[in-house]
């Protein structure tokens, strides 16, 4: 099984695109937005992913709500983005999560891109700030433990990001590298701690961020890094990257990916679908060590059978916490 999570170019499985899966055979899959046109075309496409590896692989997206979120009206849900409606308190992000992974479940998803425990602030970049949960620890916290609870009670695998944090970078890791200065006793006590915080979890998504402090890699690529992930925030659950393909890393697909699983990584994500990139990673990504498998044989153990409450019953509650949503049941 390769060290692999993979996107795909459309919203049809090509043949090429099944017979390289079936041979590749990566743990898991990604879907974005040019994945999606209907509830029906999706379910017959999380069908075909696992059909093509032959095993209930799990299949995640960035469901956030707000800018992010993959799966739109008419046939889903329009949220605000987490940081607006994070203020009205854990319980609302618990239901509101429990009513995403519901529209997540119903289509063949069984994991999301969230909590997003990131601290914000007025220099976070933009890319980013209005996608976190707060502006201190016990805030994110508490509210990405709702989240994350949330999910779980939907049956949706929950993968906090961006670790070991993001919310002190002032560019985006998409088009370059941030470089974070501040101290490393200060940041064990900030950006590290709402990850300790959450170290029980079952997945989390690395950083293309470099800490100037403690490394001169981004964190994705070292294994100083790594250590402080599994060592000062006492994670022990799956790790992956953010996507590889961001140029906040350096080098080809290719290097990047041999770069990462050198530095500890289990898992290297891989979202554009480019045929070309994805032989580059199973090429240097190589097979799951054997504590990558046994770290995803636990995070699949996460997944639990879908919520039975009814999604009307979870909305008036959201709603009376002064939850806002355009609604829109598939």
């Amino acid at each position: 099984m390769t060290a692999a999570i993979f996107g795909l170019l459309g919203p049809e499985l090509t043949k090429a695109e099944r017979d390289f899966f079936r041979a590749a055979d990566p743990w898991g899959f990604i879907l974005f937005a040019r994945n999606v046109e209907s509830p029906e075309q999706l379910r017959r496409l999380t069908g075909d992913l696992r059909e093509a590896v032959g095993r209930d692989a799990i299949i995640t997206i960035d469901q956030e709500g707000g800018r992010v979120q993959r799966m739109r009206a008419p046939h889903w849900a329009e949220w605000q983005p987490p940081l607006e409606d994070a203020e009205r308190g854990a319980e609302a992000m618990r239901l509101r999560y429990r009513l995403i992974g519901q529209e997540l479940r119903a289509v063949g998803l069984d994991s999301n891109c969230a909590p997003t425990l990131d601290i914000a602030s007025d220099a976070t970049h933009p890319f980013l700030q209005n996608r976190c949960l707060g502006r201190n620890v016990d805030d994110i916290a508490a509210r990405g433990r709702a989240v994350a609870e949330g999910l779980l009670d939907a049956g949706v695998v929950p993968i906090m990001k961006h670790m070991p944090g993001h919310g002190r970078a002032v560019t985006d890791s998409h088009h370059e590298t941030p470089v974070v200065t501040t101290p490393h006793a200060e940041l064990s006590q900030t950006d590290f701690a709402a990850f300790r915080a959450l170290n029980d979890l079952p997945m989390g998504m690395s950083a293309h961020i470099r800490f100037a402090d403690l490394d001169q890699a981004p964190a994705t690529a070292s294994a100083r890094m790594i250590g402080v992930i599994r060592d000062e925030i006492g994670f022990d659950g799956l790790l992956m990257t953010d996507d590889i393909s961001m140029n906040g890393l350096q080098g080809s697909i290719g290097e990047r990916s041999a770069a990462s699983i050198a530095a500890g990584i289990d898992l290297i994500l891989h979202c554009h679908g480019h045929m070309s990139e994805m032989e580059e990673v199973v090429a240097n990504a190589g097979a799951m060590t054997a504590d990558a498998r046994r770290r995803a044989d636990r995070a699949l153990g996460f997944r639990r059978p879908p919520d039975t409450v009814p999604a009307a019953e979870l909305l008036a509650r959201y709603r009376a916490l002064g939850g806002q949503v355009a609604w829109a049941q598939a």
